[in-house]
């Protein structure tokens, strides 16, 4: 069957009347309507700026439309997991600590009636391509099916993961059995019950398909290039009385996943790994490892990320912990091998709940696939390689997106000097602040290229990063600024400190979506601030509110 691969695949026709009327003339044009999207709308509405949201999909949400895959659920925990803004928690409660993806829609449409949030959306707009007028000072923007719209600020919130990879397997269109990539999974439930499935690809989406699937599927066989250094979740049901008990402390709760590392409300130990005893580290990891979460990944020793020698001891503990749960001494070393695929910690984990265990179910079974690859599809399965081929009623491709950088480089954007944003982040992606690039004037990008992004829960990150875009426009309309272009001299400065930062980690060690993703051709490089998000929220202040490292044009 033929599988969806782009988002402009099944853009309806638009409108003729309202928000869709051609053209559309807007203070600010917002693309995206997920965490980012809604909180920069509702920034911009306090501006008194008139404000339009573009959304790709069918509703508001943003991933959370489009991840409905099986077992898709959310891996930051409650109340990290939402919006600071008082009336979308006064009276709200969630029924887990980890919401399930039909949760957080919920959410979303609660998100909505508090804030009257799709009064500015305009659904099924996917942006083509943009160029900023320097004479008029106004962006003009293209959809796929054909409107225009022009705004004096352009905000791209598209997030890490718009652009869906797929890598260019030959055949794949000629399988006749059920295929989809897990960002693009039907809304209608897929039977998988006694059937022969398969799920390529291990991390956060494989991992719960494999959850999901492994004691329905007839046979599963999950194909892992590199094993999942995963972490338990310690998921448990939330009663309103203690949520409601707890939300006098929301408003200081929400200030202090700020201060926190990742954003969540914990942080590194403010000690090295081998200032403690050996009993004393395996107190914390135990301690860590039975609260869960990402705990023991950024709550850990301070020097977990950046001392080869540390991070080895916090993987022998790791593996230790997984492969009690592994029967099989082959599923062991396949799922969590004695010498670590890379420095522990330097993928983003991903958190599970009975991963380890659907190994040892007799119909479920790891494929490696490292040093003998998917050749191709044929019209009954997968073929490896060596020639090996297995039979699949469906296929779920959980192989993720191009990481990052790619929801901006396919909108088609141009510069004010004619290149485009996809041939210049061809050899390195260059951002001032994580926020803006040399050449756009008035766009500002968040949860995306050179912020905390993939090392920071993403409600954290975009009220971060929304507010200062909120006080930059602010500033820009109170001093009579007609636009802001970040200098490439400002540009190269933060490239070079998001390298150094990275440097000093073990980050560089491994190909990671930390270090670019594993899309082919893509330039292996760091796209992530890597000192945490309060250093982030620091360091862009300083910008503000003269715009230093920025080229400024009065009207």
């Amino acid at each position: 069957m033929s599988m969806r691969r782009e988002l402009a695949d099944r853009v309806l026709q638009p409108a003729t009347k309202g928000l869709s009327a051609e053209p559309l003339h807007v203070d600010v044009l917002i693309v995206g309507a997920g965490f980012g999207g809604i909180y920069c709308l509702y920034e911009m509405r306090k501006l008194g700026l008139r404000a339009v949201i573009y959304e790709a999909g069918n509703d508001i949400g943003g991933t959370w439309r489009w991840n409905c895959y099986p077992g898709a659920a959310v891996d930051s925990e409650i109340p990290e997991y939402q919006l600071s803004i008082p009336e979308t928690w006064e009276n709200w409660t969630w029924s887990s600590n980890y919401p399930s993806y039909e949760e957080l829609r919920k959410y979303f449409d609660h998100v909505n009636q508090a804030l009257n949030i799709k009064k500015d959306c305009v659904f099924h707009s996917v942006v083509v391509s943009g160029q900023f007028n320097p004479e008029e000072s106004r962006w003009e923007i293209h959809t796929a099916d054909g409107r225009t719209a022009y705004a004096k600020y352009f905000i791209v919130a598209a997030g890490f993961a718009a652009k869906r990879y797929i890598p260019e397997w030959p055949g794949i269109e000629k399988f006749q059995g059920v295929v989809h990539h897990s960002s693009f999974w039907p809304d209608e439930p897929v039977d998988v019950r006694g059937k022969r499935c398969a799920v390529v690809g291990t991390g956060a989406s494989g991992v719960q398909v494999t959850q999901a699937w492994g004691p329905e599927a007839g046979e599963l066989k999950v194909f892992q290039r590199t094993p999942n250094l995963a972490l338990p979740m310690r998921r448990r049901s939330l009663t309103v009385q203690e949520q409601e008990g707890s939300k006098v402390f929301y408003p200081e709760l929400f200030q202090f996943r700020e201060k926190c590392f990742a954003g969540f409300l914990y942080t590194f130990c403010e000690r090295g790994l081998f200032e403690d005893s050996d009993e004393e580290r395996e107190q914390l990891f135990e301690t860590l490892w039975q609260r869960g979460g990402f705990r023991y990944w950024v709550a850990n020793y301070k020097d977990s990320l950046l001392d080869a020698a540390a991070n080895r001891v916090i993987y022998d503990f790791w593996r230790k912990r997984v492969c009690e749960r592994i029967q099989d001494p082959r599923d062991q070393e396949s799922l969590a091998p004695l010498e670590p695929p890379h420095p522990w910690g330097v993928k983003r984990p991903c958190l599970e709940y009975d991963y380890y265990e659907q190994f040892n179910r007799p119909n479920v079974e790891v494929v490696n696939i490292k040093d003998n690859g998917i050749a191709d599809f044929t019209e009954k399965g997968i073929r490896l390689q060596d020639g090996t081929e297995y039979e699949f009623d469906v296929i779920c491709i959980a192989t993720g997106f191009d990481i990052t950088t790619g929801g901006m480089t396919s909108m088609g954007l141009r510069s004010i000097h004619g290149t485009s944003l996809q041939d210049e982040w061809k050899s390195g992606c260059f951002t001032y602040l994580g926020m803006a690039v040399s050449g756009y004037p008035n766009m500002f990008h968040l949860y995306g290229p050179h912020g905390p992004t993939l090392l920071c829960n993403g409600p954290t990150a975009v009220e971060v990063q929304g507010r200062w875009i909120a006080d930059a426009i602010k500033q820009m309309e109170r001093q009579g600024i007609k636009y802001i272009d970040p200098t490439p001299e400002a540009a190269q400065e933060w490239k070079a400190k998001i390298t150094e930062l990275s440097n000093k980690s073990l980050f560089p060690t491994t190909k990671s979506t930390y270090m670019g993703g594993s899309m082919p051709g893509k330039v292996f490089e760091q796209v992530n601030y890597t000192a945490g998000v309060y250093a982030y929220s620091q360091e862009i202040r300083t910008a503000l509110p003269h715009f230093t490292g920025f080229h400024v044009v009065r009207g």
